[in-house]
């Protein structure tokens, strides 16, 4: 397998510039400052040359045993097709070259799984065909907020799991860069939704409104829906949800929405105030620990 290199044109200076201060959402220069973000913090890491360390038999099991390495496969390569069938509609010069890069990091982990799971002796079910998604803009959604979901649950799990030692820290400091892009996705997404809404015509926005909300259904009866059949073999697609107890860690719910909340402020807190922050699944969780607190009182 390889992975195209990126290579983007130069953009004058009027274009990219982002001015200090309090900025509109929906304005040209929100447009540059998200577009830049995710731009200005590429990591230009190769899969190729990862270093996979030398793990001990007890870890290794533990590693080669969780039920996601299919799924996770699978999932970051309908993403990369989707992100980049979308962002070649985009004729925008700075958004095309945000979206084409975020297409490239998406096909990225695909690779870094791929390297990950040939150098542990992890097997695979056959991958299916990945197909072009019809409509654009809904697999783009799709993808966004699906990642909006996963990724506040995987940055506290992948924090649990480094404090327990469960994953050795060697092997926690190998994926990190993959989890920072997982944060910065998200990010630009968010602010990329809520610029796009904001520069399209009246009419159209109640139908994005409601689109938006068809994608929030399909991915809540998607997670409700556990098991799913892929390539033949039965996966739990809540596993971010559920990923305590597959790691075989005694710990709270309670606690691992504390975790998750805490990662997500950390791991989104570095970027510029100015951006939008993911705060839909932040919300639920927070109001969801209320209520656990306020049944434990009574």
């Amino acid at each position: 397998m390889t992975l195209q290199p990126l290579a983007f044109p130069d953009l004058p200076e009027e274009a990219v510039a982002v001015p200090a201060g309090r900025i509109r959402v929906g304005s040209e220069e929100h447009k540059k400052l998200f577009c830049r973000t995710l731009l200005e913090t590429f990591d230009p890491y190769k899969p190729a040359v990862i270093d996979w360390p030398e793990l001990a038999p007890d870890a290794r099991g533990r590693l080669t045993s969780l039920p996601i390495w299919d799924i996770a496969v699978q999932t970051e390569g309908k993403a990369g097709l989707r992100v980049q069938t979308y962002g070649d509609t985009v004729s925008d010069p700075l958004l095309h070259q945000a979206i084409a890069l975020n297409a490239f990091e998406e096909k990225r982990h695909k690779h870094v799984l791929h390297n990950m799971v040939r150098a542990y002796g992890i097997r695979l079910v056959p991958e299916p065909p990945y197909l072009k998604p019809r409509d654009a803009e809904w697999a783009f959604l799709v993808t966004g907020y699906s990642e909006c979901i996963d990724s506040f649950f995987a940055f506290g799990l992948f924090e649990t799991a480094r404090r327990s030692g469960f994953f050795p820290k060697a092997l926690v400091d190998t994926f990190e860069p993959v989890m920072r892009e997982e944060g910065r996705h998200i990010l630009f997404f968010v602010n990329w939704v809520a610029w796009h809404r904001r520069n399209m015509s009246w009419w159209r926005r109640p139908w994005f409104a409601l689109k938006i909300a068809a994608v929030w259904a399909f991915l809540i009866w998607e997670r409700i829906g556990i098991a799913k059949d892929v390539g033949g073999a039965e996966q739990d697609n809540n596993f971010t949800v559920n990923g305590a107890e597959e790691l075989g860690l005694e710990i709270s719910l309670a606690e691992v929405m504390g975790t998750c909340l805490a990662e997500n402020d950390r791991r989104l807190g570095i970027y510029d105030p100015r951006l939008l922050r993911p705060n839909f699944v932040p919300r639920i969780v927070r109001l969801a620990r209320r209520f656990m607190r306020n049944s434990a009182r009574a």
